[in-house]
């Protein structure tokens, strides 16, 4: 960045104390420590921030285990956010918050209605191709009704199966060029481009930033050295305690670009 333009806003969400507490799917539970949890919150704040993006903070939800994991919630595409309807019901009272927020930023609403449900982490956005990742968290009915959302702003929206991941984008993320990377064998990589095989499944999340910064968990090694000897500023961020939760640098924030 040359420290005069930014990039846009990132929204991110303290984590709560209670994060242990959160949802598991497709891993064991393990001690969290939430003094570390919320040291690696912060520092991932300042490499958002490094590289442009001015961090703006949802109101914390204590009691709400899972809400630091704020990319689930809402659906950013151009001026319009979609409010989620998390296909957990436990989750669904963490959007009245990020409500209050993206209404502040004077973006467009929409929301997802019942009976469609969608978690954020299921939609990856690749230009002007939205994959929705189907079968999990977000059913059919929730795609669909994104994709009649989305169409006005020349959105296509292609539906992705998914097998044992708790979101597509615990599975599959794309680098600013668009190229896919990941895991494919847990998709139906049928529905896909070509995936660039992630070395480590950590390796699978990649956060775009903006030029050539990319955001990786530090726990990626051998994704960091690959994605720097292709000439990304790779910005690898310890993310440990949110991991144990399933959680990965994408589910951290929802970027707001051109705000």
């Amino acid at each position: 960045m040359d420290g005069h333009t930014s990039p846009g806003l990132a929204l991110t969400r303290r984590p709560s104390p209670r994060m242990e507490r959160g949802i598991l799917t497709h891993v064991s539970r393990s001690s969290v420590d939430p003094v570390l949890a919320m040291r690696q919150f912060v520092i991932y704040q300042e490499a958002l921030a490094s590289a442009g993006w001015r961090v703006v903070e949802v109101d914390p939800a204590p009691d709400l285990p899972d809400s630091v994991f704020v990319e689930d919630t809402v659906v950013v595409c151009g001026d319009l956010a979609v409010l989620a309807r998390p296909g957990a019901e436990q989750r669904r009272g963490e959007v009245e918050g990020v409500e209050a927020t993206v209404r502040s930023l004077g973006l467009r609403l929409a929301r997802v209605e019942s009976p469609g449900t969608l978690d954020g982490g299921d939609v990856l956005q690749v230009g002007e191709t939205v994959y929705v990742g189907v079968g999990g968290r977000t059913n059919a009915e929730g795609a669909g009704q994104l994709a009649r959302l989305l169409k006005p702003l020349g959105r296509e929206v292609r539906r992705v199966g998914l097998g044992a991941v708790l979101h597509l984008k615990s599975a599959v993320t794309a680098l600013p060029d668009g190229t896919l990377v990941g895991l494919p064998d847990l998709v139906d990589a049928g529905a896909l481009p070509p995936v660039r095989r992630a070395s480590e499944e950590p390796g699978a999340h990649v956060l775009p930033l903006s030029g050539k910064d990319v955001l990786v968990s530090a726990a990626a090694h051998a994704t960091v050295h690959e994605l720097a000897a292709d000439h990304w500023r790779v910005l690898p961020v310890d993310v440990s305690e949110f991991e144990k939760m399933e959680g990965c640098v994408t589910c951290l924030s929802v970027l707001v670009p051109g705000r």
